[in-house]
């Protein structure tokens, strides 16, 4: 285990201004996080969310009857109803079939199609599963939150909030629970390590768990913009440590999850420890469409 020596560390009060060179790398990137986030078929395209259980039911936006059984979902459609699977009609003869699909893993799920056969203007039917619950989410292309969608505003790019800290793996993974942003469900999260860094002359740390991509960590955190300028229950961070263990945390990438934008969303909120004190005036800020008029 690293002492507090071997702790790379940034003050703020001495960090180096922030290039011109600095700043257009972060509206580049910036800009292709929106984009990936305007996507027809992202999660602003969500317009509603269903939960599953063993009653058969219709749902608005999707096509079928839907339920769930001993982790076996089944859809029934009936004669004129469509619903295809990388673009293959799962009601072939058009007269009506029941389907079936899963066991889904915990935070996996599957993508159906509905409504037009034009590319980019058919209905995706996310099927998944989040904390241990099955649900179904249409993603509409003609969504409102989506064609209003003004994009997400930001702090500047301070080079003072890029720091360099150390990644140190626990003895052994850590199994963690975490709430969600909808109430009455739970995420369980492997957490192999925590960052250890210094930020305005402060020893800090943040648990952290695999992130989508290999050699990827996702730290999801609140700090005392939280509320004020930042969304109040979370925000979440990409880093990539190097072999050596270090690792550098440029908040000025910090991004809102879904649920920053709409109801229809499950993310996970931090763990206790990752609820930091100190301000951290850097990433996306309250976007236009959770701020008070």
């Amino acid at each position: 285990m690293s002492s507090p020596t071997d702790i790379l560390s940034t003050d703020i009060l001495s960090a180096p201004k922030t290039s011109p060179a600095f700043a257009a790398e972060w509206a580049e990137w910036h800009a292709a996080h929106e984009r990936h986030r305007a996507d027809p078929h992202g999660f602003l395209a969500v317009s509603h969310l269903h939960w599953l259980d063993g009653t058969p039911q219709r749902l608005a936006g999707v096509p079928g009857t839907w339920s769930v059984t001993n982790d076996v979902v089944t859809v029934v459609l009936e004669a004129g109803e469509s619903l295809r699977r990388d673009g293959r009609e799962l009601n072939a003869t058009d007269s009506g079939t029941s389907l079936s699909f899963g066991p889904i893993a915990e935070r996996a799920g599957i993508n159906l199609q509905a409504g037009s056969t034009a590319v980019g203007l058919e209905t995706v039917v996310e099927l998944a599963k989040r904390g241990g619950e099955y649900i179904v989410r249409p993603r509409d292309p003609r969504n409102p939150l989506l064609n209003e969608y003004r994009g997400t505003p930001a702090y500047e790019p301070d080079a003072a909030f890029a720091v360099e800290g150390r990644y140190v793996p626990f003895a052994e993974p850590r199994t963690t629970t975490v709430g969600a942003a909808v109430e009455g469900i739970q995420h369980v999260y492997e957490a192999p390590g925590e960052i250890r860094f210094s930020l305005d002359g402060r020893e800090l740390s943040l648990t952290a768990f695999n992130g989508h991509a290999p050699g990827a960590l996702s730290v999801l955190f609140t700090d005392a913009t939280s509320g004020k300028t930042t969304y109040a229950a979370n925000r979440s961070l990409t880093v990539v440590p190097a072999e050596d263990g270090s690792v550098l945390l440029d908040f000025n990438r910090a991004v809102n999850l879904p649920c920053a934008y709409t109801d229809l969303a499950t993310c996970p909120l931090p763990p206790a420890e990752n609820r930091l004190t100190v301000a951290i005036e850097a990433g996306e800020k309250i976007p236009y469409e959770r701020q008070t008029p």
